[in-house]
């Protein structure tokens, strides 16, 4: 067991084995004096560091946020999306790993070489394609007949979200994404050589009650000019990068204060038909799914962050916050 770190559970389940006779001391001696083969798949060769991973993971980690910030405010419901794995294939195996028919958007990083591929699951794209589109985000896979509406309106989705990949690879390096492609079949994409190697960033994306896996695909020859900066010496060696002077961080916290932020106070909502919406008529009322005396939910952007009491002040109508709501991920902002 040379060379592993193991975890407190994992040597407490140890000691515990050893203590009830499971295992035995004399034979993990025998089996720590053996001498130890270990298999290498040169078709599969590891190009990155568990390092060079780990840093690329933290940036994607910063994209998750992004992109959860993103999709909320265009398809105004619950999104969640965060990184589960990093992972270094050939290009070939992940390729062979993602459905035959899925949402596949191709971009260029310049000023970095080559191509990067972020594949979207059809029950993802499409639930967002419903809310779009006016629905509740209700997943219906049929990506073998996309209408060019329903492909325009994809691809510029992705395109904006895409952009916010700038932002997460600042630190790093300065990119301009830019779309070059949209497909629905792996097949007919070929980036890369089939045992280029690749790391795939998945992120776990949940829409409303639709969850699915965005994957990032990113080529060796992209990452290869900031190898170097992968690492935890760039960032000791570098801390300028991090750091920002007083005057900075003085201007950007009175950029935030004038910054102007939504304030949304709700009295309830109802559900209609298009029918019943297009036959409303003054004097008509509407049945909304809160009590009269219950409070409202007040929001901020699109969170619910206070309840309050409606009322009045100086003849405008206002309300009256009561208190804080708390709940959610959302509680620390």
């Amino acid at each position: 067991m040379s060379g592993e770190i193991l975890s407190q559970n994992e040597i407490d389940a140890l000691l515990s084995a050893l203590s009830t006779g499971e295992m035995d001391a004399e034979e993990l001696k025998k089996e720590e004096a053996e001498k130890k083969v270990r298999v290498y798949d040169f078709k599969r060769a590891l190009r990155f560091s568990k390092d060079q991973i780990r840093s690329l993971t933290r940036m994607h980690d910063n994209f998750a946020r992004i992109l959860t910030t993103f999709f909320a405010a265009q398809l105004r419901t619950y999104v969640h999306v965060e990184v589960v794995s990093a992972d270094q294939i050939p290009y070939e195996e992940f390729i062979r790993s993602i459905p035959n028919r899925t949402i596949l958007n191709v971009f260029e990083v310049p000023p970095l070489e080559g191509r990067i591929l972020m594949e979207v699951n059809p029950n993802i794209a499409y639930s967002m394609l419903d809310r779009l589109l006016g629905g509740r985000g209700v997943s219906v896979n049929k990506i073998e007949n996309l209408t060019e509406i329903e492909t325009r309106i994809m691809s510029n989705m992705f395109d904006h979200a895409f952009e916010n990949y700038r932002e997460a690879w600042a630190n790093i390096v300065e990119i301009d994404p830019i779309a070059t492609d949209f497909e629905v079949n792996p097949q007919f994409l070929q980036m890369v050589s089939p045992n280029e190697t690749v790391v795939v960033i998945s992120l776990n994306t949940t829409i409303g009650d639709t969850t699915g896996m965005i994957n990032i695909c990113i080529p060796h020859v992209v990452l290869e000019p900031i190898i170097p900066k992968l690492s935890v010496q760039y960032w000791m060696q570098n801390p300028d990068s991090k750091e920002h002077s007083p005057e900075d961080i003085q201007s950007l916290e009175k950029r935030i204060q004038q910054a102007d932020l939504p304030v949304i106070a709700e009295l309830g909502e109802s559900d209609i038909t298009i029918e019943e919406f297009l036959l409303l008529a003054e004097g008509d009322i509407i049945e909304l799914n809160t009590l009269i005396d219950a409070p409202l939910t007040v929001k901020v952007g699109s969170v619910p962050k206070f309840t309050a009491q409606p009322g009045r002040v100086n003849r405008k109508v206002a309300v009256q916050v009561l208190g804080y709501m708390k709940g959610g991920d959302n509680d620390d902002e």
